[in-house]
């Protein structure tokens, strides 16, 4: 017997748990590299654009009217050719995209996704579109993960974990947040806090932030000035703030796909959308300038009490239309941005009159503003864990803590409570594709019953003796008798079980008849129904098999369904779809 520590090194090395650790180095660093590459990108594009790479409040006043709608227009015509023509992956805010990879493609991304989406987002932000450079880098990070797991041979069972390592990485060095960048992959990517998960995703966040503060330094993401709180009333105010971001969250997840839907319904070529997008977008920073690009600049404003409550008010509207024309028409960027721009706004107004109603008792809307953004973070993203993080990384103080997870907590409850799925989910379930059931459910809304019902089935008159029906039962390989009237209409079924109870019973042989024994209260399905309302009986109810009928009205067998040929089907349907999308 050879113990454990007789081994050598080389051998311990080649354990596939310890080569999944190194791999997550290998992404770590990739991913940290592609987030410094893609701030240096972002920032030569808006200098391409604009011939400046600083704050746009900064010099917005010294940019004519026509460069405000001609340069995000021109980035909208850029960025739906790339999206139309190369990587289709690469619209929107990525995250989705993601999941999707993770639950039906086994964690499998195009390598070219991260080039596209690295060049796309940052056309988008660099001419003006109103999104964030996190998500994006999330989608970058998971590309740079699925790519290495993939050239390495990884198993599917850990594919999604090197994803997930890409995608911490991406948010690690984005934000500058090793802890929140974990907790994102792990609450909302990977789905799973096991020991096999966390291990390798912490070590890729690790490397990415130590990359990332190599470049960039060591330093809080915003500029605060002292925050504390002022009176314990104050944790009486920060559940009701948790509600005012948890409304603003749905208000901007609800406009944001009302955006999308009224953009793929205009009889347009794909590629001209974020065009027109860009020029609308356009004329909303002319008049306001807050609202352009990621927003850092106006929500440091807030953030200082260096912002009239009107204009506060204001730019949570203005945020939210400049946010859904870019994203809407099919530009490429993240929601995360966007999610703090209008918890800073939010909280900020909430403060403001707070703090005019109680002064004594409350805080200056400063430190509201700071709170609520993690608030609306966690209203569209449904991970409060992730929101407290990340604020509290991106700030370093401590003392928002209390107040955080109050707020947070109170949004991402209230909201999911309100509406089933988050920001990320629904475009999912927009597809058809539901992340909880584990199922893509637009595969199976697109078959029908007919195609794979079996239409071998036994039938048995209801007249039929109890005899009859045990000799049917030894002589046809069936597990269900379906019982028919004289007509040929479905009145019932009778399972092994059903006759159990009488099956010695030699008295009763020729008293009792499939009418007495059949059980009645079926469930069924039709012969034109999908798959997936076929499925949705099956699971409802908790069975197996389902009789099949020519029509609802009329109640004529005409076959049956098993769970196991819609899973069948499934199968089949998603190797056909992976097959295509390899030959696109």
């Amino acid at each position: 017997m050879t113990t454990d520590r007789g081994k050598p090194l080389i051998q311990k090395l080649k354990r596939p748990s310890v080569r999944y650790l190194f791999l997550a180095i290998l992404i770590g660093v990739l991913a940290g590299y592609g987030a410094v590459l893609f701030k240096y990108i972002l920032k030569y594009m808006q200098w391409v654009f604009y011939q400046h790479a600083d704050d746009f409040l900064t010099f917005a006043d010294s940019v004519p009217l026509w460069m405000k709608i001609v340069m995000p227009t021109v980035g909208g015509v850029v960025v739906g050719l790339v999206v139309s023509n190369f990587a289709s992956e690469a619209k929107g805010h990525g995250v989705p995209e993601v999941m999707q990879a993770i639950a039906l493609r086994g964690g499998r991304i195009r390598k070219r996704v991260a080039a596209a989406k690295i060049f796309a987002s940052a056309v988008t932000i660099g001419s003006g579109g109103s999104v964030g450079r996190e998500g994006p880098m999330v989608q970058i990070g998971a590309s740079i993960g699925s790519s290495v797991g993939q050239m390495f041979h990884t198993p599917s069972v850990h594919m999604k974990t090197m994803v997930g390592c890409g995608a911490a990485a991406g948010i690690a060095a984005t934000f500058n947040a090793p802890i929140a960048g974990v907790l994102f992959a792990l609450e909302i990517i990977i789905g799973d806090f096991g020991v096999m998960q966390f291990s390798p995703v912490v070590l890729s966040s690790v490397t990415a932030t130590a990359i990332s503060r190599y470049y960039f330094g060591d330093f809080p993401h915003f500029t605060l000035p002292e925050y504390s709180i002022v009176s314990l009333w104050e944790y009486l105010f920060y559940p009701v703030l948790g509600v005012v971001t948890g409304f603003v969250a749905l208000s901007f997840t609800s406009i944001l796909y009302w955006f999308e839907d009224g953009f793929d319904a205009l009889p347009i070529p794909e590629w001209i959308k974020p065009a027109i997008g860009g020029a609308l977008l356009g004329v909303v920073f002319a008049v306001f300038p807050q609202v352009f690009g990621v927003g850092y600049g106006a929500m440091n404003l807030a953030l200082v009490n260096n912002m009239e409550f009107q204009l506060l008010l204001v730019l949570i509207f203005v945020k939210i239309l400049a946010s859904s024309l870019t994203l809407g028409s099919g530009g490429s960027g993240g929601i995360f941005a966007p999610s703090l721009f209008l918890g800073c706004m939010s909280g900020g107004a909430f403060g403001f009159a707070l703090h005019t109603l109680l002064p004594e008792y409350t805080a200056l809307p400063g430190a509201y503003a700071l709170v609520a953004m993690g608030g609306v973070v966690a209203g569209t993203t449904y991970a409060p864990i992730t929101a407290i993080l990340i604020i509290f990384e991106m700030t370093s103080d401590y003392s928002i803590i209390l107040p955080l997870m109050l707020t947070c907590i109170t949004a991402a409850v209230m909201n999911s409570t309100i509406k089933r799925a988050s920001i990320y989910t629904t475009k999912l379930l927009r597809r058809g594709i539901d992340i909880e059931a584990g199922r893509d459910r637009h595969l199976l809304s697109h078959l029908v019953v007919k195609e794979i019902m079996d239409s071998n089935i036994v039938t048995i008159p209801q007249s039929m003796s109890l005899s009859r029906i045990i000799w049917t039962f030894k002589t046809e390989n069936a597990p269900y008798l379906h019982v028919v009237d004289d007509e040929g209409h479905l009145s019932g079924m009778i399972s092994f079980r059903d006759i159990r109870a009488v099956l010695h019973e030699e008295s009763l042989n020729d008293l009792l008849i499939a009418h007495d024994l059949a059980t009645r209260d079926l469930v069924t399905v039709t012969a034109d129904d999908t798959l997936q309302e076929a499925l949705d009986k099956i699971t409802d109810r908790g069975v197996s098999q389902v009789p099949v009928l020519a029509s609802g009205q009329e109640r004529k067998l005409v076959g049956t369904l098993t769970e196991s040929a819609i899973n069948a089907a499934y199968n089949s349907a998603i190797v056909k779809a992976e097959i295509r999308e390899e030959h696109e």
